[in-house]
């Protein structure tokens, strides 16, 4: 799994910190920071939660 975000037009709302902190993080602005850009199978779905919750859709997840 891959994980791509458009970091220019993060909001900096955190739902993708909320949704899988061992994916994303912020920084001191609220915008989003991708902890792994390949995280494990197992953290999938709260990866894509993530991307779900994102109100400005920035984040996608695909397969490798």
């Amino acid at each position: 799994m891959i994980v791509d975000v458009e970091i220019e037009k993060c909001t900096a709302c955190g739902a993708c910190v909320l949704e899988a902190p061992e994916v994303f993080a912020q920084d001191d602005e609220g915008i989003v920071i991708v902890l792994d850009a390949n995280p494990p199978e197992q953290l999938r779905e709260s990866t894509e939660d993530a991307a779900e919750a994102c109100p400005s859709a920035v984040i996608e997840v695909h397969d490798n």
